[in-house]
């Protein structure tokens, strides 16, 4: 199984490691299995760009990023040459090793789902 690092922007929120990450799922699934807060108005469909993320670690691990991904990116809140979406972030591999840092989510209007 892949690890995900998840550190945040927001220093009042400790950092997180989930370690029985199966390939095929993408950074915002596992932050909805491990009630970790990701804005996500579009349910996951690349249709927005509240699950903006950036990449620390493990890109090499993760689906290559899409025209349409970075089209959406460039519409983030604080956009990096690291940023992507969360809900394309597919872990390709389970012996993926994946850190991510996410942004403080009081800047961004969203909102999560259950």
């Amino acid at each position: 199984m892949a690890t995900v690092i998840f550190k945040f922007e927001d220093k009042n929120i400790a950092e997180k490691v989930v370690t029985d990450v199966p390939e095929g799922l993408s950074i915002l699934e596992v932050t909805e299995e491990h009630e970790i807060h990701l804005n996500h108005n579009c349910g996951g469909v690349c249709a927005c760009s509240t699950c903006h993320v950036y990449v620390l670690e493990g890109e090499a691990y993760l689906e290559e990023i899409s025209d349409k991904e970075e089209d959406f990116i460039d519409r983030a809140v604080n956009p990096k040459l690291n940023s992507r979406l969360g809900c394309q972030c597919i872990i390709l591999k389970d012996d993926a090793k994946v850190t991510i840092e996410i942004p403080d989510q009081a800047r961004i209007i969203g909102h999560e789902h259950d």
